[in-house]
């Protein structure tokens, strides 16, 4: 799927790989017809060896590839990101392209909410999943409070995490490392303590936007989503972006039931919209990455960046984010058609390209250097990136008299 939307979008040469590293599950080892390796996973410096070697042979025989990885382990997931981020241009797309959609959508929220973006900061987030999606989200999240507020050390206050055993604190034995800068002091709020249920933080915390990568379907249940519809917010957001459809922690039509018409509805599964009665519709956004990791490659790609920083990704979730109108956002529509994804990579690829500049990281494309790409305004930019866009328009081989 993935390959497809990088050819559709922009046409870049792609070569897929997937990597074999192993297996624990018995049974497929023992299957006659398993074409996997057959034998127990690579595991500590000997599978980050593999992935070393994998990395250095890419690189050396194409030095301007950049490297998309997806469906990693959580603990590889995270590993490799800061392994080889800051050397080679690469990214994870289930950490950074979830989290940059799932970003565009909060701020969508906000806007929805009838407050401009500067209240993003003031926004109480409650996200269900302490994986590497989960934990994507938030970093970008919290980065995205940063640079509004320039305050780092307070900046993850109003975002609470909870994993399978509930809400995670600083009392929590055992966190995984990743988790440990969202942990929240027990004391935060009054009776909030760790292990609390999703029902309690979410009466407690009276959240904005109740956030779900749990891969649990129907975690959001009737009592949850009816304890959001009293947290007080004047536009509550539920985002329930597990996928498939039959692990989405609640669907479109429970949403709308039991926490209100008036939320603001994503998923990472399709749903169709609801029918609220008196010719009025609750919509739903998918939050499909799709909408940011093709402009992502190919602002990387045209810039020449060497690596793909923080700002770069912000820059495109930003740009996703205010690529919505005021009347779209009022009926809360987070998310442009299908019909506009062209649109919607040449902008975001553009906005790449102008962070990539403006940190200095841009090394420029073809005979375009970086002082070029440095001088071009920001519609010449878009324009830039539209040139270099593929078409599928064929010339006909056969001429007509």
């Amino acid at each position: 799927m993935n390959l497809h939307l990088y050819m559709w979008k922009h046409g870049v040469k792609i070569l897929p790989v997937m990597l074999d590293v192993g297996t624990n599950n018995l049974k497929l080892i023992e299957d006659p017809l398993y074409l996997g390796l057959r034998q127990p996973r690579l595991e500590g410096e000997e599978y980050l060896s593999t992935i070393d070697e994998f990395i250095e042979a890419v690189l050396t025989r194409w030095p301007k590839a950049i490297v998309q990885f997806e469906d990693f382990q959580m603990k590889w997931a995270f590993e490799t990101l800061k392994r080889y981020r800051e050397r080679f241009c690469m990214f994870n797309d289930d950490i950074q392209g979830t989290a940059g959609v799932a970003l565009a959508g909060l701020l969508g929220t906000v806007r929805a909410q009838g407050r401009s973006l500067d209240d993003f900061p003031n926004q109480k987030i409650v996200v269900v999943g302490a994986g590497s999606a989960g934990l994507g989200v938030l970093s970008m999240a919290v980065q995205a409070v940063v640079r509004m507020t320039g305050n780092a050390e307070t900046a993850a206050q109003k975002f609470f995490l909870l994993d399978k055993d509930g809400l995670i604190t600083k009392e929590r034995k055992n966190l995984d490392p990743a988790a440990v800068p969202f942990a929240k002091d027990p004391g935060l709020i009054a009776g909030l303590r760790d292990g609390d249920s999703l029902l309690e933080v979410v009466k407690k915390v009276k959240p904005d936007v109740l956030l779900g990568l749990s891969g649990v379907g129907g975690l959001f249940n009737e009592e949850v989503l009816k304890a959001l519809r009293e947290s007080g917010s004047n536009r509550p957001a539920i985002f329930a972006m597990s996928n498939p459809t039959m692990n989405a922690e609640c669907t479109a039509v429970e949403a709308f039931k039991h926490a209100g018409e008036n939320i603001v509805f994503a998923s990472g599964s399709p749903f169709e919209n609801v029918q609220l009665g008196n010719g009025k519709v609750g919509y739903v956004n998918q939050a499909n990455n799709m909408y940011l990791f093709p402009g992502i490659g190919l602002g990387a790609l045209l810039s020449g960046a060497c690596i793909i920083t923080d700002d770069m990704l912000q820059a495109a979730a930003e740009c996703l984010a205010s690529y919505m109108t005021d009347q779209d956002i009022e009926k809360g529509i987070l998310y442009p058609s299908i019909n506009s994804i062209r649109d919607i990579t040449a902008k975001v690829g553009a906005s790449v390209v102008r962070a990539a500049v403006a940190e200095e990281v841009a090394e420029g494309y073809g005979k375009v250097d970086p002082e070029e790409l440095a001088y071009m305004s920001k519609e010449e930019t878009v324009e830039y990136v539209r040139r270099n866009m593929w078409y599928p328009n064929y010339s006909p081989l056969v001429q007509k008299k």
